[in-house]
């Protein structure tokens, strides 16, 4: 690690050479929380025109690591430098200051207001002067023009779509001179198109020397976007390599402290080849299952039929905006139906809302489940017990024993980290919060789990065991419907893929083991 503002090494001649120092050098940091050791001697480094990824499990300190950058922690022990020169940063304006800016997964944007405003805001003149319109105007075109994308300054923020959003906080950042950018998680709600015109954007903001910190779950992104890699493990430093040098399989082991032999489990009992097989068929030849004909829901879903087997994955893919998630609401009842009828083994159900889906034995796993799965600021107990209400409740009270040792015994199979069954929803990492949706979900009993987008914002280990449990479903008799739009899960998981392009389906994939991500894609754009 440098120490000053500049270092030398022997040139190609015998002689010294200088050497620049890092844009950025992060040494030893260490930070701690009431109970939890958050960051543990955190080592980090980034050099002009170079994107670091930053990986580790969910719960490795990464968020932690990027808010002491941010100037939202601060650090116990240990020092910043940019270039070399030991910076203070106790808060996000001397954050900001030292030519750091912060791309958070959820934008920090203000959706009332124009694009404009949105990138200066916080830079006005003063609170007597007037705003230079013109001149923001101008700023805002030159800004960019710089990243290589055309925007209407004056466009409402709340009208733009996620990647557009992404490019005003991009040019937010610029506005404050940063030359170090921190991007969370940033393709996360992007669909394939959009990521490769993030991916331009970086590009070109590399090629202007400014350092980038790339934090993603996505191994593919990795190796497609990034020049070294930085891993940390339960707080702790653990590697830092160029790209070149790392495999995906050796990516994981150093994230997760272990061998993965597969990234994908393999299941212990295959489904049924068919439908006639092993009773997925009823004595009048229906599916013993779910079984979904003529759904519509305008202006998303206009026309989608498929069935999911009891014992079987069934994938629903396709582009962003094909009518994935909205088909599984109007499964689910959050939305209304105009047409189409949902079966389950054979008997036609009625569902006008979630409550009836439950009843029903559907359940749903969110794609949003910070938003629409879990209550962030009540207890991960409550949040289990809120669908089950009813199965603890004697006389009109809650039996909360009883409802505390069911969730113990799910805490225990599902292995779900938390320090107390009254530990807030909203502390947990994004693969334990999904492990305490999932938990609330089995204790219903459910027949059907639809599981939109099951591993989002969760690291590899995470993945794993979520892909695990969901093979342990099948195994005891359940249908599953995953919706992803992340294609190797598609292909690692489902037993078929339904392709969804513009509310209707396009294709179905029986024999998974043959597919690739173009056939797929091929479907996805028909």
């Amino acid at each position: 690690m440098v120490s000053g503002p500049q270092s030398t090494s022997k040139s190609a001649t015998g002689g010294v050479a200088p050497v620049a120092p890092p844009l950025l050098e992060m040494t030893r940091i260490d930070k701690s929380f009431p109970g939890v050791h958050a960051l543990k001697g955190v080592e980090l480094e980034v050099h002009p025109g170079e994107v670091l990824a930053l990986l580790g499990e969910n719960g490795a300190g990464k968020s932690t690591l990027i808010k002491v950058l941010g100037g939202a922690h601060r650090p116990d022990s240990g020092t910043i430098a940019i270039d070399g020169s030991v910076v203070e940063i106790g808060s996000p304006q001397e954050s900001q200051r030292a030519g750091i800016g912060i791309i958070y997964q959820e934008f920090n944007l203000v959706p009332a207001m124009t694009v404009r405003e949105n990138i200066f805001l916080g830079q006005e003149p003063g609170r007597v002067s007037f705003i230079p319109l013109r001149k923001e105007r101008r700023r805002a075109q030159e800004l960019f023009e710089r990243i290589g994308v055309e925007l209407d300054s004056e466009a409402l923020v709340r009208d733009l779509t996620v990647a557009q959003q992404q490019v005003v906080e991009i040019a937010k950042a610029l506005s404050l001179e940063s030359r170090i950018i921190v991007m969370d998680e940033p393709s996360a709600a992007l669909s394939p198109r959009e990521v490769q015109g993030l991916f331009r954007i970086i590009e070109e903001l590399k090629s202007q020397g400014i350092g980038i910190v790339y934090v993603s779950h996505r191994l593919d992104e990795i190796f497609a976007i990034c020049n070294r890699v930085t891993v940390l493990r339960d707080g702790a430093y653990v590697a830092t390599k160029p790209i070149g040098q790392l495999s995906r399989e050796t990516l994981i082991e150093l994230m997760v402290g272990r061998k993965l032999e597969n990234e994908f489990p393999v299941r212990a009992g295959q489904p049924p080849p068919d439908a006639m097989a092993q009773g997925n068929v009823t004595g009048a030849g229906i599916c013993s299952g779910l079984s979904v004909r003529g759904l519509v829901g305008r202006p998303k879903v206009r026309d989608v039929s498929f069935d999911v087997r009891r014992g079987e994955i069934v994938a629903l893919t396709g582009l962003v905006g094909a009518g994935r998630t909205e088909s599984a609401r109007l499964i689910f009842g959050a939305d209304k139906r105009e047409a189409g009828t949902i079966s389950l083994d054979g008997r036609e159900l009625t569902i006008r809302s979630p409550r009836d889906a439950i009843a029903a034995g559907i359940c749903l796993l969110t794609e949003d489940r910070k938003r629409q799965g879990l209550v962030l600021n009540r207890s991960v107990l409550e949040n289990f017990g809120l669908p089950n209400l009813s199965r603890f409740s004697a006389g009109g009270m809650i039996q909360r024993q009883r409802e505390r040792n069911a969730f113990q015994s799910y805490i225990d199979q599902l292995q779900i980290k938390v320090s107390s069954s009254n530990q807030r929803a909203g502390n947990l990492s994004g693969g334990n919060q999904q492990k305490v949706v999932l938990a609330k979900w089995l204790e219903c009993d459910a027949d059907v789990i639809i599981f939109d987008e099951p591993t989002r914002g969760i690291d590899v280990g995470a993945k794993y065991e979520i892909y695990l449990l969901m093979h342990r479903l099948v195994e005891q008799g359940k249908a599953i419907l995953m919706i992803s739009s992340e294609l190797p899960e598609v292909l690692g998981m489902a037993d078929r893929i339904i392709v969804l392009h513009e509310g209707r389906v396009t294709g179905e994939i029986s024999d998974v083991k043959s597919a690739t991500q173009e056939s797929i894609m091929e479907l996805a754009v028909k």
